[in-house]
């Protein structure tokens, strides 16, 4: 039987029923008895809050693409901003958010950062109501949105602690996959809500589009009043009662989190700590930026340097401004870093969940540019000609179809893995990621220099389910390898470092794309991914398959 260290529960004392002093889950007796019904409830609970937080996230790829359409004075390169803003800033929340669950305490961290989402979710919908708000109140709220993408670092670290090994691949996969539902929910749901009044007065007037329009259930011709404003204050409608119900229903595990003192001191730590990447998100995003927005002192391919320096900045804000026990707290889970597997897996899960972000972001643009233009070359020139293509297909009809499937798979992913092996199905995957990449590439190809492209369409989207499914699986089997290789104190901030730097993806992936179908060649992009996979094929056999490696 484990043994419980009564010395480290220190603190002060709490009478608090959402403490847990004793917690084996390793111990079968205590796991059927009631660890179990435990560690169910609190799955339960973060899954919805966790689909939120993907939700709030992520909602400004549609939601620009609905602002172009509705007639909001911004060029196409400003509303490209607000996107940015919002994938950089969710990846780097991520960061300290690795670290909330021991300093903080399970249920409290889950319980604000979700509340938090009511800003950004209310702030969007205010926003939304005049087409005379400025840009850079949209900026603000998209650097505010990326607290949703900071909530799965928490997340997954907070229901690692609550389940032995042999399960953490199916309830990590059950947290993430139904999570991440919240791409798809959005996709689905933003264009549906927009076309109806739900909120009556506080939502006030719909906004006719200037420009055709679509949703799930068809085309939404121009001259339709729309309720753009419904894209923010329909999250509300499952952010306040889940915040009810996370503070009531889920539980800080003093094993896990024994130094967390009272409840108001953890919640400012997470203030604190959101703040200062807050803050080095949007020094980054400066340097980053094209003017009016930003310096544009680091553009284009300066990207590269802007991403390491936001995330050591991010670092070393936290250790500076902690003090204390605190200090000493994440001075221990700092020693990850001198574990080399934190960086193989690093590396793995950039594979799998910076794929399933990455193409969920850049998927809508590829659409559009690719499929909703006709190509063809002028013998004069030889300069490629793009005009307005009448049988293109719409991405707001078939950009949720790839997230949808990478999200529905990826329990299924953790549940091979508990049988087969994380490393196992990594390998496998990542074979078909750099197969399906390649492919996708060549189509790509063929569209981009094709007077009629959409006969290409369903190949594409034939390609790109083939992605997010090994992307989504895959997201499984990582979670597997990482339940494996390391022990219960470093598996969550291992869990939350892996998933903060994957989450660059959403940064990364559209940036790429779309500067090489700007430079007329999207096809590269998808032929360097395809490398980069195949590299990775190498990692994970070096670490975890071959005859003598580290871990087998």
């Amino acid at each position: 039987m484990q043994a419980i260290d009564k010395a480290a529960v220190q603190g002060p004392k709490t009478t608090s029923s959402a403490d847990i002093v004793d917690w084996r889950p390793e111990d079968e007796a205590f796991w059927k008895e009631k660890g179990s019904r435990i560690a169910n409830r609190n799955l339960w609970i973060s899954i919805p809050s966790l689909l939120c937080g993907f939700a709030v996230w992520l909602m400004w790829g549609l939601v620009t693409v609905q602002m172009s359409n509705a007639g909001y004075p911004f060029k196409p390169e400003e509303l490209f901003t607000i996107a940015a803003i919002a994938g950089l800033s969710g990846a780097t929340l991520r960061i300290p958010a690795s670290f909330f669950i021991r300093i903080c305490g399970g249920r409290n961290t889950v319980w604000l950062t979700t509340a938090l989402l009511m800003i950004p979710a209310a702030g969007t919908g205010f926003a939304l109501q005049s087409l005379e708000t400025p840009l850079w109140v949209f900026q603000l709220l998209a650097l505010l949105s990326g607290i949703g993408g900071g909530n799965f670092a928490c997340s997954m670290s907070n229901i690692s602690t609550f389940f032995p090994r042999s399960q953490q691949g199916t309830a990590l996969g059950l947290n993430a996959g139904l999570g991440n539902f919240g791409v798809t929910t959005m996709q689905v749901l933003i264009p549906l809500v927009m076309t109806v009044g739900l909120f009556g007065a506080l939502a006030g007037d719909p906004i006719p589009l200037v420009k055709d329009s679509a949703s799930l259930i068809g085309k939404i011709t121009a001259g339709t009043p729309t309720y753009v404003q419904n894209a923010g204050f329909v999250w509300l409608l499952l952010l306040v009662p889940l915040a009810v119900i996370g503070w009531f229903g889920m539980n800080n595990l003093l094993t896990v989190s024994p130094n967390i003192g009272s409840t108001g001191a953890a919640l400012g730590k997470i203030i604190l700590f959101y703040g200062i990447a807050l803050v080095v998100s949007a020094i980054g995003l400066y340097l980053y930026l094209p003017a009016p927005t930003g310096s544009g002192l680091l553009s284009g391919n300066g990207m590269w340097i802007v991403l390491p320096l936001v995330i050591v900045g991010t670092l070393y804000g936290m250790k500076f401004a902690a003090t204390g026990e605190m200090k000493s707290n994440l001075n221990k889970q700092f020693a990850i870093f001198r574990n080399k597997h934190t960086w193989s897996m690093t590396v793995l899960y950039i594979v799998t969940f910076g794929s399933f972000i990455g193409f969920s972001m850049a998927l809508p643009l590829s659409i559009t540019v690719i499929f909703g233009n006709t190509h063809t070359l002028d013998p004069a020139t030889q300069a490629w000609v793009h005009a307005k293509n009448p049988n293109a297909p719409s991405a707001l009809m078939y950009a949720w179809i790839g997230p949808f499937v990478g999200a529905l798979i990826r329990p299924v992913g953790g549940w091979i893995s508990d049988k087969l092996g994380g490393s196992i199905v990594t390998q496998w995957i990542s074979i078909v990621l750099v197969i399906a990449s390649a492919a996708t590439g060549y189509v790509m190809l063929l569209a981009y220099q094709s007077a009629t492209p959409e006969q290409y369409f369903f190949v594409f989207m034939a390609l790109f389910v083939v992605l997010f499914a090994a992307s989504g699986i895959g997201n499984g089997s990582t979670f597997r390898t990482v339940g494996f290789v390391f022990d219960k104190d470093e598996r969550g901030p291992v869990l939350g470092w892996t998933s903060a730097v994957a989450a660059y993806g959403a940064f990364i992936a559209p940036v790429v794309i779309g500067g090489q179908i700007k430079a007329g060649s999207p096809e590269n992009a998808m032929y360097g991914f395809a490398v980069f996979y195949a590299i990775c094929v190498v990692i994970n056999w070096w670490f975890y398959l071959r005859k003598d490696a580290y871990i087998k």
